[in-house]
Order: C-alpha cells, then sequence, then structure tokens
C-alpha cells in the first residue's frame, strides 16, 4: 500500500477542513464541464477495454486525445493540464 501524502495525512487529522474540502469537491464535480469530461473519459475506458487495450494505471487525457500515465495527466501545471500559450 502506498504512503499517505501529506496533503491526505492533513484531511485525515484536520476532520473540519475535510468537510470543507469535500463541500467544494462536491460544487466542483457538478459543474457541466466536469461531468461531460468524466463521462466521456468513462465511455473511452470502456471503449478501450472492449477492444482489449492495456490501460490499468492510465488516464484518458482531453489534450492529447490518448491514454497516459496518470502521473502524466495529473502532474501537470493547472486545470486542463496546458499553459495556454
Amino acid at each position: 500500500m502506498a504512503a499517505k501524502s501529506q496533503s491526505a495525512k492533513y484531511y485525515a487529522s484536520h476532520p473540519e477542513a475535510r468537510k470543507k474540502k469535500a463541500e467544494y469537491d462536491t460544487k466542483l464535480n457538478q459543474r457541466p464541464e466536469q461531468v461531460k469530461k468524466r463521462t466521456e473519459s468513462n465511455q473511452k475506458r470502456s471503449d478501450a477495454r472492449k477492444k482489449g487495450q492495456n490501460i490499468q494505471g492510465k488516464d484518458y487525457d482531453h489534450a492529447v486525445n490518448r491514454f497516459v500515465k496518470s502521473s502524466t495527466n495529473r502532474g501537470r501545471a493547472g486545470e486542463g493540464g496546458r499553459k495556454k500559450k
């Protein structure tokens, strides 16, 4: 099992902060663009599994329209994953 990140440790020991973050996350994830992204990702994952692709440990990257390692996809700066030109 992986070690907890600093933020995970913080939220585990601060219930009031965890509650506030949960409320924020709920609001964020209800935005239409987030719902669209999530449903698109779920559909892409389903399609990839049906084709027999190995997508374990990968996320669908909306910027490049393919599956990439989770660490690559989540490690980019800013929402949307790419800096604006």
